[in-house]
């Protein structure tokens, strides 16, 4: 419990003072500048005596804390379920700074045609290896990626496609299924 006289300074701020009064919940302070101001109980700490400590560690209120900590924390990701035995999809992203280190120097048709041909060796790969399902995460921007993915799959007479998962990718992802011949 704070008194007048105290020596006591303002958490989270450099503000060191002596207690003038304390009316309730309410101290008011002159600070080391002379200013006079006032701040609750909870927002100062004693600074002078032996006891400063013990008095801190006793207004800590700790089922407070407790109570705090319990609350369970909102996953931020959405896990999908998956059987035994089930690959996991895989996922391409391609956006320009996953493929190349530095794109400087580069020009947007550049850019997209890297990108359009990263797409393209993955969808080969993918049919070769009979890989039933991918993921190209393209991203919202204007569109022109997205709109260069489409016209790509659309010339593929044994692939479908989709948005992804909104939950798990946004908008900015497409689903492929690869409907695989029989060999």
């Amino acid at each position: 419990m704070l008194t007048k006289g105290d020596k006591v300074a303002v958490l989270d701020e450099a503000i060191n003072g002596v207690v003038l009064s304390v009316k309730g919940e309410e101290v008011t302070i002159e600070t080391d500048e002379g200013f006079v101001m006032q701040f609750s109980v909870n927002e100062l700490v004693k600074t002078g005596g032996d006891d400063n400590l013990m008095d801190t560690v006793k207004r800590i209120n700790t089922e407070e804390i407790k109570k705090e900590k319990a609350i369970p924390k909102p996953r931020s990701f959405v896990k999908e379920k998956r059987e035994k035995g089930n690959v996991p999809v895989p996922e391409f992203d391609l956006h320009i700074e996953k493929l190349v280190k530095n794109k400087h120097g580069m020009s947007n048709y550049d850019i997209l045609t890297l990108q359009a041909e990263t797409a393209q060796r993955h969808i080969e790969f993918a049919i070769k290896n009979r890989i039933p399902k991918i993921v190209f995460i393209h991203g919202v921007g204007e569109g022109v990626l997205k709109a260069e993915l489409d016209f790509l799959l659309g010339r593929y007479d044994n692939i479908d496609f989709q948005e992804a998962n909104y939950q798990k990718y946004g908008q900015g992802a497409t689903e492929v299924y690869i409907r695989q011949s029989k060999k």
